[in-house]
């Protein structure tokens, strides 16, 4: 703040672009092992700004049905045909990537004949709202098999899975055959902001080409700096002892309501009441015993889908879960119990 304000004071084009941004960038590529990165004043804005770049009216996205609400906004607002596959459905996906081949959307150029369509898949890699993963190997096999692009969201993994927090691209061992990594920088990393993370070339393109960013007013610098420190500290020894904490606590909440380990994917359980005016009556009396769990519902999550998301963090103690278990096992009149295996 003393060095460089509460403000950048411009878009990073005009006088914006200050060093804790480029730091930032830095840190980011080695990170994520890409050769370079670009940070947004938002996951939001990453979002649109790349996916707009990318991808035109003879262009094709292909989504997973629940994809981040950004994700979607980014698909519509670009023009490409947009397609939806079923969630974590490889057998959808590959029905729509064989549609894809085809067809043909051909684009005009002004030194081009024609340029092929382009096809870009996107996924989350753990799902904000459910908690469970993506099948990344399979999914990239097929983007492989039918030459088309992948841009995955690591929001909800990075800093908490993988090796040194790198997320779980890096875990199954796919990292590199991704051609956008998208996250925030707001979650385990507790700063704020969105960054993509790719090839040189792509991140010169977006950089050029990028609405969002080109127009928007960098981000405060401190919150770049940051992010920075959370990552350094995500992958040094204290780090890694938090992470360790963290999937312990996760371990024994699941334990608590009787939630089978197969199923502990991420830190987010939800809860799912289905009535969305339950769902805040539920959140609503747990806050009188000062546990903080949001009632998530529409349009956050499909109608009838309302839910209780709980979140574990690494600042949880083993009695803070214990007494968020007692409440939830003893008021479970507000809710049906998916929670047993």
């Amino acid at each position: 703040m003393k060095r460089f304000g509460a403000g950048a004071g411009a878009s990073r084009l005009v006088s914006g672009s200050l060093a804790p941004f480029h730091e930032l960038e830095e840190t980011l590529a080695a990170f994520k092992k890409t050769e370079a990165a670009l940070s947004f004043s938002t996951g939001y804005a990453a979002a649109i700004g790349t996916i707009c770049a990318l991808l035109g009216k003879s262009d094709i996205i292909i989504i997973d049905k629940l994809v981040h609400a950004c994700i979607v906004d980014a698909a519509r607002l670009s023009g490409a045909t947009l397609r939806v596959f079923d969630h974590n459905d490889l057998e959808d996906l590959e029905k729509i990537l064989l549609w894809t081949s085809k067809i043909s959307l051909p684009r005009y150029a002004p030194r081009e004949r024609f340029v092929h369509t382009r096809v870009l898949i996107v996924t989350e890699s753990i799902f904000s709202m459910d908690g469970d993963a993506a099948p990344l190997r399979e999914i990239v096999a097929l983007k492989n098999k039918y030459g088309a692009w992948l841009m995955v969201d690591e929001a909800h993994a990075t800093g908490i899975i993988g090796k040194n927090g790198r997320g779980l691209a890096d875990a199954l061992g796919v990292a590199g055959e991704i051609d956008i990594q998208m996250g925030t920088l707001g979650k385990a990393l507790g700063s704020s902001g969105g960054y993509i993370c790719g090839s040189r070339v792509l991140i010169d393109f977006l950089v050029n080409s990028a609405r969002s960013f080109i127009f928007s007013t960098a981000p405060v610098p401190a919150a770049a700096a940051a992010a920075t420190a959370a990552i350094r500290l995500v992958q040094s020894p204290e780090g890694r002892a938090l992470n360790k904490h963290l999937w312990k606590q996760v371990k024994t909440f699941h334990s608590a309501l009787r939630i089978p380990h197969s199923a502990m994917a991420s830190a987010i359980i939800p809860l799912i009441i289905g009535n969305e005016a339950k769902a805040v009556g539920a959140s609503s009396k747990l806050r009188a015993q000062n546990i903080f769990i949001p009632a998530i519902r529409y349009p956050t999550v499909a109608r009838g889908r309302a839910r209780l998301r709980v979140t574990i963090t690494a600042a949880h103690k083993p009695e803070d879960i214990s007494h968020v278990a007692f409440a939830l096992n003893n008021n479970s009149d507000h809710w049906p119990r998916p929670l047993d295996p």
